[in-house]
Formats: structure tokens, C-alpha cells, sequence
């Protein structure tokens, strides 16, 4: 089967600002219980995707365009702040705080997987 990507406007993704334009490549259901997300991602100029948490699955994000500035934190309030730019992975591991805000005047675009950790199944 092929088919088009599903495009969806966000507005505040995970309680951000502003717009995002999530490309959802496969659905949750297609994930067959082993996550909830798999999408390519398009922050606006100003965006951000807003700062939360992971429980009981991960994240990873691969920049492909543009650049923004990822945020992490293991405990939710000791934060790291890093530039990222098309090649970077940011490594969201189970439990740990994260957002990634678009401050540049052009489009922030990566893909994003969200995975279950071992033995979890969100079905």
C-alpha cells in the first residue's frame, strides 16, 4: 500500500506556542501497540513544542531542516539547553523532560518516533 502522509495543524503541541504541522506517517493503531507516534514535524518560525515529560515510552527526534534549541532535563527542573541542527538526534530516554523551541525565522522540521519502553504496550 503507499499512500500520502496525514497532515494535521497543532496548535501548542504538548502545551507549546504557536502552530506545528505534524505529518503522521503511520497511525498509532499501525504501531501495533509498540507506540503512539511516528511523524515528521514542522515547527514555524516562534513555534515550540511545550516542555513535558515521558512516562512509560520515548521520544527521539532527528533534525532534518532548520534549527532550535532543545531542552532536557532528567528531573524536571535541572535543564540543558543545546543548538541543534539538521543530523542532530536529541535522545528523550523514559521518564525524562524535554521540549525543542524554533527561535529562528524559518521552518524547524525533524521526525519524531514515539515508542513504548520494554514491556509496555499502550493498546
Amino acid at each position: 500500500m503507499v499512500r500520502r502522509e496525514n497532515i494535521v495543524e497543532v496548535q501548542g503541541l504538548a502545551g507549546g506556542a504557536g502552530p506545528a504541522h505534524v505529518c503522521h506517517i503511520v497511525s498509532k493503531e499501525e504501531l501495533l501497540g509498540h507506540g503512539r507516534l511516528y511523524a515528521r514535524v514542522v515547527l514555524p518560525p516562534k513555534s515550540c513544542v511545550g516542555w513535558h515529560q515521558h512516562v512509560r515510552d520515548t521520544e527521539p527526534y532527528y533534525i532534518l531542516k532548520g534549527e532550535g534549541d532543545f531542552t532536557e532535563s532528567a528531573d524536571g527542573v535541572t535543564k540543558t539547553v543545546t543548538h541543534v541542527l539538521p543530523g542532530d538526534v536529541c535522545v528523550i530516554e523514559v521518564g525524562q523532560w524535554h521540549s525543542l523551541e524554533n527561535n529562528s525565522d524559518t521552518n524547524l522540521e525533524f521526525m519524531a518516533l514515539i515508542y513504548n519502553e520494554a514491556g509496555y504496550s499502550n493498546l
